[in-house]
């Protein structure tokens, strides 16, 4: 009898269970070391410049109050719809650093389409997000088109392109939205359109944002898409190898301006469960919250292009920063936040480029042992 018609040994694993095991914890290892890495080399920095770690310790993992919380899930909304327009192309091996271009045209967009009140009640909801999600797809696709006829790096363009869309977006506010103040703003969303929340939290001076369940069903979309259709494999085919797809009759073309698109599409909704929760208009910058595409990216890549693994992270980041405001009255500068997000992405980075050395070098041993017990076997029989 073969080793490997050979029953497992009593109370031992089986060798699927063993590899169920082994992914879970080489998902789950990684991010957990990230950040405790992360929260080491923080403490560290604050000891060197004179702070207090103790301090810093305590308020990060103190328990947030309701109005912390309140804000920890609508942010981890936000967040979590970034990271999916930014994993949408990283699965396609294409670094989309333009989610944050493409959400500020896609809120600036849907800001004036919503104010307009062209139509009218709930269905002014619907529509905006139509046109947010196009206008973020056409921008997106600008950095699309130059890579695929001119060679352009979509890194290059796309930063060019964030720049440029927060200068239109200014300039169009100013001279079509209404002055407030000394400020411009668009016509203030209707208030037929305007969802009701879901109030959660007593102590808390607002409701969870309505449209934070469209992070859910994006995410669920996102799964889907990517694990269960023929454009997913192709997309995850093309991100990794273009010649493995052009062999195998993947227009690569295509393929490239489609996921741009799409990622640009999720881009421009990034801000609409704040837009319709609470703000209702949309001006540059002094209602507006830059920085959501930048922090999409970190949270893609935090929670590895997945699902879960976004949410997670999403929540994670939001989790830092509505903490950091309590930062102050211990004596620390918030600012260090930012230091602690940075370095849980770079550690997860390179403890996944750990584990993924390790699981390969184990995956050509295991290789290697099944080849040599088959040889013997041969050489026996």
């Amino acid at each position: 009898m073969s080793e490997r018609e050979k029953a497992p040994a009593g109370g031992s694993a089986t060798p699927a269970a063993r590899r169920i095991a082994g992914s879970v914890v080489s998902g789950l290892l990684p991010p957990l070391v990230a950040v405790v890495a992360a929260m080491l080399a923080t403490s560290v920095l604050i000891a060197a410049f004179g702070g207090s770690p103790g301090d810093f310790l305590q308020v990060i993992f103190s328990v947030p109050n309701d109005r912390v919380l309140l804000t920890i899930i609508n942010q981890s909304a936000m967040l979590s719809i970034s990271g999916i327009a930014a994993a949408i192309g990283f699965r396609m091996g294409l670094f989309n650093i333009g989610v944050e271009g493409q959400y500020i045209v896609g809120s600036c967009a849907g800001a004036f389409f919503a104010g307009s009140g062209l139509v009218a009640g709930p269905l002014n909801i619907l529509a905006t997000l139509v046109v947010a999600a196009l206008a973020g797809a056409a921008y997106a696709s600008i950095a699309g088109l130059l890579k695929v006829f001119r060679g352009v790096s979509e890194v290059i363009s796309a930063i060019m392109l964030n720049y440029i869309a927060l200068t239109m977006a200014g300039y169009l506010v100013t001279k079509y939205g209404q002055a407030s103040g000394y400020t411009f703003t668009t016509e203030r969303l209707p208030l037929d359109a305007q969802p009701l929340g879901f109030k959660i939290f007593a102590d808390a001076p607002g409701d969870v944002w309505a449209l934070s369940s469209l992070a859910l069903i994006l995410g669920i979309g996102y799964w889907f898409l990517i694990a269960r259709t023929r454009f997913g494999f192709e997309l995850r085919v093309t991100g990794a190898s273009s010649t493995a797809a052009l062999a195998s009759g993947v227009n690569v073309k295509r393929m490239t301006l489609i996921t741009m698109a799409l990622s640009g599409a999720v881009a421009g909704l990034v801000w609409m469960p704040a837009y319709f929760g609470s703000v209702h208009t949309f001006g540059v910058p002094e209602n507006f919250q830059a920085g959501l595409g930048f922090l999409g990216l970190a949270v893609a890549l935090l929670g590895r292009n997945r699902t879960l693994g976004i949410f997670f992270a999403a929540a994670l980041f939001a989790f830092l920063s509505g903490q950091s405001n309590n930062l102050q009255s211990a004596g620390i500068a918030k600012d260090v936040i930012d230091i602690t997000q940075g370095t849980t992405v770079l550690a997860v980075v390179v403890a996944y480029e750990v584990v993924g050395r390790r699981r390969a070098r184990s995956e050509a041993e295991r290789v290697s042992r099944q080849l040599e017990a088959e040889r013997a076997e041969v050489v026996a029989s």
